[in-house]
C-alpha cells in the first residue's frame, strides 16, 4: 500500500487535500518520498520477520508509525494510516512470539542487496517516472525516461521536465531516496562486522576424535563430522555431537550423532533448541535406521528414504563367480593396458607424495567448486587424518613416450571404527583408459583385509530402491513412472549412475533416511542440502572472480606438513 500511493498519483486524492495546502510543499513532498522508502523496507523485513526474527520486529515497530504519520502529513487517505496502526498493535500484542536471532552474517549477502535493491530501484523508479505523463513537458521517449531514472538514482536531474515544478520534486526525492536506500544498505551490510563461519575448532576436533575412538564403527558417515567448515554441538554430558551448518536458514546435519548412543537424545534436544532460537529449520540429510528412529522419537521430526548405502564386506570380496564376470574382464583388460594400483595409509605417504596427489585431485575434478558435504572430508593429507586408506593408479609410459606423471587416478578412504573405511573422494585423469575406477575399488577390496579392514563404504545411490523396484517384472505404472523421472534427472545428477556401478560389487545396502520437520518444508531443504553439496552455487559470476583451485593445496613452507582446501 505504501509503495503503491508514493508511486500512483490516482491513489492521493483525499478529503483533507485544502489541510495540505496549508503545508509547506516540500513536506508533502518529501512525505511522498518517504512513504515509498518505508513500504520497500517493510518488503525487505517480511522474510525475517516471518521467520520470527526479533532484530526485524524492532524495526518494523519503528517503520509502521512513521509510515502512519506521513501518510497523515501528505494528505493522504486515513485508510492506509489506520492499517499501519493496526498492524503495528498486533505485532506488540504478540511481541513474544518473534524471538530468534539473526542469522550468521556473511559478505555476499552485500552483493544480494545491491543486485536485488538496484533493480527493485530501477524498476520502481522507471514506474515513478512514466506516472506523470499529462505533467511531462514534451514527449519524452523510453531512452529519455530510463535516462532519467538512471540519472535520479544518484541525485542528478534527467532530460524531463514536469509541470508544475513540485511534481518533478516528487520524481527527484523518490528517485533520490531509492538510490540512498540502495547505497546505504549495501554499504552497512558490507560494513558491518562479520560473525564467523562455521567451524571446527581445535578442541572441539579433540573431543569429536575422541568419541570416535570410542564409538566409530555406528556410522561410516562418522568421520565427515570432522569437516572443519563444520559447527558441532555437544550433548550436556559431552558423550554425543552433533555437526551440522546452517544452510539459507536450515541447520543441515549428516549422519548419525557421533557417540554412545544413549546420550543421542541430550544432544538432539541441544540441536532442536539451537535450531528454535534461530528459527532455523532443523533437518538431517543421511542418518541410519536408528538414527533415524531416534530423530523422530525425541525431537518428533519426520523420515524419508533418501537412498541406499553400498557396503562390502572384503574379508569375502572375490572376483570370482558369474556375477562378478564384467567386472573381472574390465579389471584384467585394464591391467594388461600397463595400469597398476598402491594401497596405503595416508601416513605412509611422504610430503612430496601427498602434494602431488592433491595437485592431481585439484586438476582432474570437473567444477571449479569442491563438491561434498555430508561424504565429503574436504582435505588430504593432514597429519590428523593419517590412518586414512589412499589408492593410486599409475601408467609406465610405454616405449617411445616421454617419461611424465604415471599417476592417473586416486582413490580416498576415511576410517569407519577400527575394521571399516568409507569412500571420500574419487578422482581420476580424463584422458585415462575406461575402467579406471573398478580397478582401483578391487584393489583396496583386495589389498585393505591385510590391515586390519573388513567393511568398506562406497558410494551412496540416491532412490536406489525405487530404481531397482521399477525395472522389476510386474513393477506398477506408477514406479515405472517414478523410475522414469530418475533416470531422466540422471542427465544431470548421478543417480543411476551410481546405483549401477556399486551395483557391481554386489554389496549389501543400507539405508539412508532424511529427517525433517514437515511436507512444507522439504523443497527449502532440498534446496539448502543441494547448496551444502555444491550442485547449486550462490557467488560471483564466473567472469567476475579470479578462479581458484579449491581443494587440496599445500600449507606455506615452514608450518606444520598439511594439506588443506584453499579459503
Amino acid at each position: 500500500m505504501d509503495i503503491a500511493s508514493a508511486v500512483f498519483p490516482r491513489l492521493r486524492r483525499t478529503r483533507v487535500h485544502t489541510w495540505a495546502g496549508q503545508l509547506p510543499g516540500t513536506t508533502t513532498t518529501l512525505a511522498t518520498a518517504g512513504t515509498l522508502l518505508i513500504g520497500i523496507l517493510l518488503v525487505l523485513l517480511a522474510h525475517a520477520l516471518r521467520r520470527r526474527k526479533r532484530r526485524a520486529w524492532r524495526m518494523v515497530c519503528v517503520l509502521l508509525p512513521v509510515g502512519a504519520a506521513l501518510h497523515i502529513l501528505r494528505w493522504h487517505q486515513m485508510g492506509p494510516a489506520v492499517v499501519s496502526l493496526v498492524v503495528l498493535a498486533v505485532l506488540l500484542v504478540h511481541h513474544g512470539e518473534f524471538y530468534a536471532k539473526a542469522d550468521p552474517r556473511t559478505r555476499w549477502r552485500a552483493l544480494l542487496n545491491l543486485v536485488v535493491m538496484g533493480a527493485v530501484s530501477l524498476g520502481l523508479g522507471f514506474l515513478i517516472v512514466s506516472a506523470h505523463p499529462r505533467r511531462e513537458m514534451g514527449s519524452p521517449s523510453l531512452f529519455d525516461r530510463a535516462h532519467e531514472t538512471v540519472w535520479g538514482l544518484f541525485g542528478l536531474d534527467g532530460p524531463i521536465r514536469y509541470h508544475p515544478d513540485r511534481i518533478g520534486d516528487v520524481v527527484g526525492y523518490s528517485l533520490a531516496g531509492l538510490g540512498l536506500l540502495t547505497a546505504f544498505s549495501t554499504a552497512y551490510l558490507l560494513l558491518r562486522p562479520e560473525k564467523p563461519e562455521p567451524e571446527l575448532t581445535s578442541e572441539e576436533e579433540v573431543k569429536v576424535r575422541a568419541l570416535l575412538e570410542r564409538h566409530g564403527e555406528r556410522d561410516s558417515l562418522g568421520y565427515f563430522a570432522l569437516r572443519r567448515d563444520k559447527s558441532v554441538l555437544f550433548s550436556p554430558t559431552g558423550k554425543a555431537a552433533i555437526s551440522y551448518r546452517v544452510v539459507s536458514g536450515v541447520m543441515l546435519a549428516s549422519g548419525d550423532p557421533v557417540g554412545d548412543v544413549e546420550a543421542w537424545p541430550g544432544a538432539i534436544k541441544v540441536f532442536m533448541a539451537q535450531a528454535r532460537e534461530h528459527a532455523w529449520v532443523p533437518a538431517v540429510m543421511g542418518c541410519s535406521e536408528v538414527g533415524g528412529e531416534v530423530w523422530t522419537r525425541e525431537a518428533g521430526l519426520d523420515a524419508l528414504e533418501l537412498g541406499d548405502e553400498a557396503i562390502v564386506d572384503a574379508s569375502t570380496f572375490s572376483l570370482a563367480g558369474r556375477a562378478m564376470r564384467n567386472v573381472r574382464q574390465m579389471v584384467k583388460r585394464i591391467e594388461r593396458n600397463g595400469y597398476s594400483c598402491q594401497v596405503r595409509r595416508v601416513g605412509e605417504l611422504s610430503q612430496a607424495e601427498k602434494i602431488r596427489i592433491a595437485d592431481a585431485a585439484a586438476r582432474w575434478r570437473g567444477t571449479d567448486t569442491e563438491r561434498g558435504f555430508s561424504m565429503a572430508l574436504g582435505r588430504f593429507g593432514d597429519p590428523n587424518d593419517d590412518d586414512c586408506v589412499v589408492v593410486t593408479a599409475h601408467k609406465a609410459p610405454e616405449e617411445g613416450e616421454p617419461n611424465g606423471d604415471d599417476l592417473k587416478a586416486v582413490l580416498h578412504f576415511v576410517p569407519w571404527g577400527p575394521d571399516g573405511i568409507s569412500l571420500e573422494l574419487m578422482r581420476r585423469d580424463r584422458a585415462a583408459d575406461p575402467g579406471l575406477n573398478e580397478l582401483l575399488i578391487v584393489a583396496a577390496l583386495q589389498a585393505v583385509p591385510a590391515m586390519g579392514v573388513r567393511r568398506v563404504s562406497l558410494n551412496f545411490a540416491m532412490f536406489r530402491s525405487a530404481l531397482a523396484r521399477g525395472e522389476r517384472i510386474g513393477a506398477g505404472p506408477v514406479l515405472r513412472a517414478w523410475r522414469g523421472l530418475l533416470v531422466f534427472l540422471s542427465r544431470w545428477f548421478q543417480i543411476e549412475s551410481l546405483y549401477k556401478f556399486n551395483a557391481k560389487f554386489q554389496p549389501e545396502w543400507e539405508p539412508r533416511f532424511l529427517v525433517y520437520p514437515s511436507t512444507r518444508d522439504l523443497p527449502r531443504i532440498g534446496f539448502a542440502a543441494m547448496q551444502a553439496e555444491a550442485f547449486i552455487t550462490l557467488g560471483m559470476p564466473k567472469f567476475g572472480r579470479k578462479r581458484q583451485r579449491q581443494g587440496l593445496l599445500p600449507v606455506p613452507a615452514g608450518e606444520p606438513g598439511s594439506i588443506a582446501p584453499a579459503a
